[in-house]
C-alpha cells in the first residue's frame, strides 16, 4: 500500500477503528491489541523500567555481533538494538548523529520498554507477541512519532530450551527501511543463537544436533534427550505421556544413559509400560543420550481404562483374559488412531486382530504388504499407498525383511504419520535389530498377541467357528474327548496350526461328530517339545501304528519292528496320549 493511503488508513483506525482494508494482517492485529490496551497514538513519553542486565548470556553471546554491526552501520543511518525478552533495550549500537538524536527522542535507548503494551505497534515488541519476525514500516507503527522510522525485529531462541531471549533489531528512518535490514536482522539473530549454543558447552551442543536430526527424520517418533543438566521431549512424547508419567521415564532414561543399555523397558507409574531405545547417532557421549520412546500394551496387563472398552474384535473368537485384554489394547489404540504394532509369534492371528481393529474404527478398506508384496517394485506400491489421504496399511511380517528394506520402508512412512494410519505385524526380539531402532519408534504402541497355548481355553470359541469356515457351514463339530486331546497339545504354529489341522480333520469327513482317533497324529501328542523333521514322522508312525492296532503296544511294535521297550520308550518320549 502507498505510504500516502497507509496514513489514511492509520488516521481512520485511530478515529473510529473502521477496517483496515489494504493493511498487512499482522500489522492490523496489533493496531487492534495495541488500541485494547488504550496505548495513546503520542506523544511518547516512556517510563524508564529498569538498568540493563549487561552481565546475562544473552548480552555476553550478542556482544561481538553489536560491535560488528556498529562497524559495519558506521556509514549508514541504522542503529542495531537487543532487548530483554519482555521488550526492556539492553545495548544499542550505530546509533550517531541525526538517527541517534531522534531514537532518544522516542527512548528506545537502553532501560526503556518497547514492549506493544508500552508503545503498541513496533518491530520488537510485535515481535514479541508473534515470536515472528517483523517489519514494521513507517505509518504502520501505532505511535505517531514512530512514523517516520523502519524497524526489522527478529526473535532471539535459545536452541536448548526453545525459550524466546529477546530481540535483535534494526531501526532506520523510513526511506532506508526494506528487505535488506531484515535480512541483516536475520543474519545477526542466528549469529547470536549459534553463539548462545557454543557458550552451552559441547555435549549440549552435540546432544541438540542429534535431537534434531532424530526429530526431523521421523516426524512422527516420539524422541527424549538427557544429560546431567538438559531434557528435551519433542511436542509428540509430551503429549502422548502423561505428566505425571515423565518424571519417571526421564529417570528411567537416565539410568540406561549411565549403565550404557541400549534398550530396555519400564513400568511408570500410571501403569504404562513404555520401551526405550538408545539412538547411535549420540553413543560417543559419555553423559548424554538420545532415545526414541515406544509405548508398550502387555496382554497380562489390567487398567481402569481398558474396562471401559468392549473386549471384542468383529470376526475373531476368543474368551481367556490374555486375549480380551489384547483386544482391549488395540481397539484403544484404533480408537485414536495411534499406529500400532501386534506382536506376538507367528501364526497368533496378529494381521487378522489389528486388521478387525481398523475396520471397527477406520473407514475405508485396510490394505496389507506381506514380505511377499514388499520385494523389488513392491516398495513403489507402498509409496504409491501412502500418498492417499486416510490410508490405511498393514505391514505383515515386517521381521523377516532384511534390514535395507526396513531403512526404506522407514524412510517412506515417517513423513506420513499425519496422513492415515499404520499397522505392523512382527516377532519382536531383544531390541537390538534395525526394525527396533529405525522402524519401531515410528508406532506409538505395541500390543503383544498371546500364544495359542497361553489361552488355551479359548478352543471351546476357535474350533467351531474354524469349522463353519473350512466347511462353509456344514454339521461338523469335534466330540468332547477330541476337544480335550486338542487341549492337551502345546500348538508352536498357534491358531495358523489349528486350522491347518482342522482342515486335514475336513479333508476326511465333513458331516457329523470327529472323535479322538481321527484327529492327525501330531494331537495326539501334549508335549512342548519341537521335533526335528525325523522326529515328527517317527512320531505320526507310532501314532499311526497305534490306532490301526486298538492302541496295543505290542502289535503296534511289532508292526513297526521295534521291541516293547522300545516303543514304550517312544510313546513317553513323543508324549503319545494312549
Amino acid at each position: 500500500m502507498p505510504h500516502d493511503d497507509l496514513i489514511e488508513v492509520r488516521h481512520r483506525f485511530l478515529t473510529d477503528a473502521t477496517a483496515t482494508d489494504g493493511v498487512r494482517e499482522s500489522i492490523s492485529n496489533s493496531w487492534r491489541r495495541s488500541m485494547a490496551m488504550d496505548i495513546c497514538a503520542d506523544p511518547i513519553d516512556l517510563p524508564f523500567v529498569r538498568e540493563p542486565e549487561l552481565d546475562s548470556p544473552l548480552v555476553a553471546a550478542a556482544r561481538p555481533i553489536m560491535q560488528r554491526l556498529a562497524e559495519g552501520l558506521e556509514s549508514e543511518p541504522v542503529s542495531a538494538i537487543l532487548t530483554s525478552s519482555d521488550g526492556v533495550v539492553l545495548s544499542r549500537a550505530g546509533a550517531i548523529g541525526r538517527l541517534g538524536r531522534d531514537l532518544d527522542t522516542v527512548r528506545l535507548a537502553p532501560g526503556f520498554s518497547y514492549a506493544e503494551s508500552f508503545v503498541g505497534t513496533n518491530g520488537i515488541g510485535t515481535t514479541l507477541e508473534t515470536r515472528k519476525p517483523t517489519l514494521v514500516v513507517g505509518a504502520e507503527h501505532y505511535r505517531e512519532s514512530l512514523v517516520g522510522l523502519a524497524c526489522a525485529g527478529v526473535p532471539v531462541v535459545d536452541a536448548m530450551s526453545g525459550r524466546m531471549l529477546g530481540v535483535i533489531d534494526l531501526t532506520g528512518r523510513i526511506e532506508h527501511g526494506g528487505a535488506l535490514m531484515m535480512t541483516l536482522a536475520l543474519s545477526a539473530a542466528k549469529q547470536i543463537e549459534d553463539r548462545l549454543l557454543e557458550m552451552s558447552g559441547t555435549v549440549a551442543s552435540s546432544l541438540l544436533h542429534a535431537y534434531n536430526i532424530a526429530c526431523r527424520r521421523h516426524a512422527g517418533t516420539m524422541v527424549l534427550a538427557v544429560s546431567d543438566d538438559l531434557v528435551l521431549m519433542n511436542q509428540r512424547l509430551r503429549r502422548t505421556v502423561e505428566s505425571s508419567d515423565q518424571a519417571a521415564m526421564i529417570e528411567h532414561a537416565v539410568d540406561c544413559a549411565s549403565t550404557g543399555k541400549r534398550s530396555a523397558a519400564d513400568e511408570l507409574p500410571s501403569g504404562t509400560t513404555v520401551r526405550i531405545t538408545r539412538v547411535d547417532a549420540v553413543e560417543s557421549l559419555a553423559s548424554a543420550a538420545l532415545f526414541t520412546v515406544h509405548i508398550v500394551e502387555s496382554a497380562a496387563a489390567s487398567t481402569p481404562t481398558s474396562r471401559r472398552t468392549p473386549a471384542s474384535l468383529p470376526g475373531l473368537a476368543g474368551r481367556s483374559s490374555v486375549w480380551r485384554q489384547a483386544c482391549i489394547d488395540l481397539l484403544r489404540a484404533l480408537e485414536t488412531s495411534q499406529w500400532a504394532v501386534a506382536s506376538g509369534e507367528k501364526g497368533t492371528g496378529r494381521c487378522s486382530a489389528l486388521k478387525a481393529a481398523a475396520e471397527a474404527h477406520r473407514p475405508g478398506h485396510v490394505r496389507v504388504f506381506g514380505p511377499e508384496s514388499l520385494a523389488g517394485a513392491g516398495l513403489a506400491d507402498l509409496a504409491d499407498e501412502l500418498d492417499h489421504d486416510g490410508f490405511n496399511i498393514i505391514l505383515r511380517d515386517i521381521d523377516t525383511l532384511d534390514p535395507a528394506t526396513v531403512e526404506q520402508i522407514a524412510d517412506l512412512v515417517s513423513g506420513c504419520v499425519d496422513n492415515g494410519w499404520l499397522g505392523m505385524t512382527a516377532d519382536l526380539g531383544d531390541g537390538d535389530t534395525t526394525l527396533d531402532t529405525v522402524l519401531l519408534p515410528i508406532f506409538v504402541r505395541t500390543v503383544t498377541i498371546p500364544a495359542l497355548r497361553y489361552r488355551i481355553e479359548d478352543l471351546q470359541d476357535l474350533v467351531p467357528l474354524l469349522l463353519r469356515r473350512i466347511t462353509r457351514g456344514d454339521e461338523l463339530r469335534l466330540s468332547p474327548a477330541a476337544m480335550r486331546q486338542l487341549a492337551k497339545y502345546g500348538w508352536p504354529g498357534n491358531v495358523a496350526e489349528l486350522r491347518n489341522t482342522l482342515l486335514t480333520v475336513v479333508r476326511k469327513q465333513r458331516t457329523g461328530v470327529v472323535d479322538v482317533d481321527q484327529l492327525p497324529p501330531v494331537c495326539r501328542t501334549f508335549g512342548r517339545h519341537t521335533l526335528s523333521q525325523i522326529e515328527a514322522l517317527e512320531r505320526d508312525a507310532i501314532v499311526r501304528a497305534l490306532t490301526e492296532n486298538d492302541y496295543n503296544k505290542r502289535a503296534a511294535a511289532e508292526s513297526l519292528g521295534l521291541s516293547r521297550a522300545t516303543i514304550y520308550r517312544k510313546i513317553k518320549q513323543f508324549s503319545i496320549a494312549t
